[in-house]
């Protein structure tokens, strides 16, 4: 019984929402609020016709390569300034700069340097994912327990062959909750980036809908990328429960600053 009220916890908060939105509709009875039924329906309908589909898939393009890069720049460097002091000296003071910077904030620059295509917007999710991934990738290495790498050392085991064997496995809980932050940190730099530089995706969409005054097609391709991100977090979190099924039990905040 517990197990399925904790289950249903998140729909019941859901409905609850909807029928607040529902509510505060018809009260108000302004263009710039629609009803949250004829929104879902302007939602399912955008999706079935296909129209929102090539949006979807832009932004998921740009995600995914964002993604890749921010994986294969930001866990490295995170394991690794865990693991050196000299490393992390250098690494630090450069990731406290940065961090409190919005991403978006940056497009201008980019523009400048990269265009108005994919590039300036692909860099955006790349900065943008690899600070959580660094930081989560860096407690995982830093919490690694010490005997474990003296006594690889004392048996003759290799740095390299420790960082493979002990120090990536042992960080592995740590850095996949970073990746999960990640997530939805590069979902939300795909919609903003998209807003600015306006050619196609889901952020492009948003944007033009609102300065056509379509306020119920804008919610509606909202819906979709709150539904969007919910799906990646999801399937992320069965995949990080099954590979870190023998770590003790720790959950990711969802929202971390950008």
């Amino acid at each position: 019984m517990t197990a399925l009220a904790d289950r249903l916890r998140p729909l019941v908060a859901v409905v609850f929402l909807l029928a607040l939105w529902q509510a505060a509709s018809l009260l108000l009875q302004e263009d710039y609020l629609p009803p949250a039924t004829a929104v879902l329906a302007d939602a399912g309908q955008l999706l079935a016709s296909g129209a929102l589909i090539p949006d979807i898939l832009s932004s998921l393009g740009r995600l995914a390569w964002g993604f890749a890069f921010g994986i294969v720049l930001g866990i490295p460097l995170g394991l690794v300034s865990g693991r050196s002091e000299r490393i992390n000296d250098f690494v630090a003071p450069l990731l406290a700069l940065f961090y409190p910077v919005p991403k978006a904030a940056l497009m201008p620059i980019f523009l400048l340097w990269f265009g108005a295509g994919d590039i300036s917007k692909i860099v955006i999710i790349i900065m943008s994912v690899s600070l959580p991934l660094v930081y989560h990738s860096y407690q995982g290495a830093k919490s690694v327990d010490a005997k474990l790498l003296w006594s690889a050392a004392a048996m003759g085991t290799g740095r390299l062959r420790q960082f493979w064997k002990i120090i990536l496995p042992a960080s592995l809980p740590e850095v996949l909750l970073g990746t999960r932050v990640a997530i939805v940190i590069g979902v939300i730099a795909m919609v903003s980036s998209e807003m600015i530089v306006r050619q196609n995706g889901v952020g492009y969409y948003i944007f033009n809908t609102l300065d056509m005054a379509e306020y119920q097609t804008t919610y509606a391709v909202i819906v979709v990328v709150a539904a969007m991100g919910y799906a990646l977090d999801w399937l992320f979190e069965r995949v990080r429960l099954r590979l870190t099924f023998w770590a003790p039990e720790r959950r990711a905040p969802l929202v971390e600053p950008a």
